[in-house]
């Protein structure tokens, strides 16, 4: 069998060897977690009915994650009217309960242990594409669906010139992923879910990601399913030579997927950014051709009495105590792959290594002398802007339609708060920005979260050199805690350079915050990296003596200004 067929081809959105992000792990993890699901329920005054539909999450298993669940409990109070359990078409173990003329607040505690762990060797492979040997109950993922479009003439065309030649099924499987990966662009909000408007707008969240790749492989011959489930928000490290890659996830729910390989059986993919495995802070619930299906777990339902009318009022929170946690996690930097991070293990069968188109050159700089004769005229806003701003997290609810009944369903929520707490005193963080063009900024704007403390915060400039944080560039005014105005979510906190002319030239350049006293603060993020490059946040602990520390995600600023004409 062949490691590698060693072959050079050129598809559209991958990119070069020289920028290719494509990181190859060993190792594993593992780890025993105490996990609970707390819902707070107040129905609507007028409410007949309210129904709660759960997925009970079980067991699974695969050569590089697997998940092992005990003590699984749900706890209601009041005790509901009724209870159903039902296994449906695909599998998942359900569990409804139903109230009748609720007239108090309902209370939910679901637990459960879980005894995760991902074993990362070498994956051996030799299945042929296109594929053959597909049990007949895997068929179906196969097949189009409302959200995974893979009959639609584009989504086919697509998948073609990605596969067109390829050596074995998990060559076909890394070129779709790989073009994906690059493609997409994360949102926490999109407007639409399914496939096609993926693959037009390149935009979307876990949904989005899961639903595009799952299309272009159906459309392959591909068998793939759609997984929904949990992240839970505790950090872990890779070691890649001197430098530390921290990959860190919000809590709440996330949509991933399945790929069926005859030889390997079942084997998860997370589309936004790994192949072959997902890692052990995810808790597999639910399963389906696609998330109109997957639909049922976290599901309510109530109905009004005639004349009445409102929502319930809601919340959820997730508790995740990891009681045992175990890393051990290294990687190299391979020469081919996205742009944009993927993360695999190795793999042992016949596949391409893809021809890369070139990444973007950073823009030259102007001598310093040479930005005072321009004339700085035109506003602009630089930045990873997209972040939903003053919402708050613990009630969202998710898509609400009505049935024929005159029933109203609330479908799980997939708005997570992404974010980090930056005002710790172990570590500082930085976040790297580009501008263009000449620009005389005014001042530069993070999404951020007070909760409580108090103190000052501010914001230092810095030169890049050599991919990291260099020679300071300036220092912005000070700000009090107890002036940046209280909301529920996140919003933007902008702090002010105007005391100085700060002209920058096109370049890269990275923003770091400081602080003092006892502010408790978090600074909002989105998954990957919309903006900036691969390596473009970091942070660095009290033990640091250089920025070696990297982020797999990038937080939302924006840098406010005018460029020269």
């Amino acid at each position: 069998m062949l490691r590698y067929l060693v072959v050079l081809l050129c598809i559209p959105g991958l990119v070069s060897t020289a920028s290719a992000e494509n990181y190859l792990l060993n190792g594993g993890q593992r780890s025993r977690i105490v996990y609970t699901l707390k819902q707070n329920i107040r129905p609507a005054a007028g409410t007949r009915i309210l129904r709660l539909v759960y997925v009970v999450p079980v067991s699974f298993d695969s050569p590089t994650y697997r998940q092992d669940i005990r003590h699984v409990a749900f706890d209601f109070s009041p005790t509901p009217t009724r209870e159903i359990r039902r296994e449906d078409i695909r599998g998942n173990r359900v569990l409804e309960a139903i109230w009748m003329e609720p007239s108090r607040p309902v209370a939910v505690s679901v637990s459960l242990t879980a005894f995760n762990s991902v074993s990362l060797d070498p994956v051996k492979t030799t299945a042929p594409f296109p594929v053959v040997s597909i049990p007949g109950p895997v068929l179906v993922y196969t097949r189009a669906s409302k959200m995974v479009d893979a009959g639609d003439d584009r989504i086919r065309r697509r998948a073609e010139s990605l596969t067109g030649g390829a050596a074995s099924q998990f060559d076909a499987v890394q070129r779709i992923l790989s073009w994906v990966v690059d493609h997409m662009h994360y949102v926490l909000v999109p407007e639409r879910y399914d496939a096609l408007y993926s693959l037009e707008t390149g935009r979307g969240n876990c949904q989005n990601y899961a639903h595009l790749a799952a299309a272009l492989m159906r459309a392959s011959g591909i068998p793939v399913r759609i997984v929904n489930g949990m992240t839970l928000k505790r950090p872990y490290d890779i070691r890649i030579g001197r430098r530390i890659l921290t990959m860190r996830m919000a809590e709440g729910r996330h949509a991933w997927i399945e790929v069926f390989f005859p030889d390997l059986g079942w084997m998860p993919f997370d589309p936004s950014g790994t192949e072959l495995f997902v890692s052990n802070r995810f808790i597999r619930v639910e399963v389906g051709t696609d998330n109109e299906e997957t639909c049922q777990d976290g599901m309510m339902i109530w109905l009004h009495a005639a004349g009445a009318a409102g929502k319930p009022q809601y919340e959820e929170s997730i508790e995740a105590d990891f009681v045992e946690d175990s890393i051990a996690l290294n990687g190299r930097e391979a020469d081919y792959g996205p742009r944009r991070m993927l993360l695999s293990p190795e793999v042992e069968a016949s596949f391409a290594r893809m021809s890369i188109l070139p990444g973007k050159p950073e823009p030259e700089t102007i001598p310093e002398k040479d930005l005072e004769r321009l004339s700085y005229s035109l506003p602009c806003i630089v930045g990873n802007l997209d972040f939903p701003r003053n919402r708050d997290f613990l009630s969202v609810y998710g898509p609400v339609t009505r049935t024929g009944d005159g029933s109203v369903v609330s479908r799980k929520n997939f708005l997570v708060e992404t974010a980090e707490y930056v005002t710790s005193r172990g570590r500082q963080y930085a976040q790297s920005f580009i501008l263009k063009r000449p620009t005389l900024v005014r001042s530069v704007g993070l999404a951020l979260h007070r909760f409580n403390g108090d103190g000052q915060l501010w914001l230092e400039l810095y030169r890049d050199e050599n991919g990291v944080p260099g020679r300071p560039v300036a220092t912005s005014d000070y700000m009090d805690l107890k002036d940046i105005r209280y909301s529920p979510g996140y919003d933007w906190v902008n702090f002010s350079f105007t005391d100085t002319r700060l002209l920058l030239s096109p370049g890269r350049y990275w923003m770091a915050l400081g602080f003092t006293g006892s502010p408790v603060v978090n600074w909002f993020f989105s998954y990957g990296k919309p903006v900036g490059p691969a390596d473009g946040t970091r942070y660095r602990t009290v033990f640091d003596d250089e920025w070696q520390r990297s982020l797999s995600y990038e937080f939302n600023y924006r840098v406010l200004g005018m460029v020269a004409e």
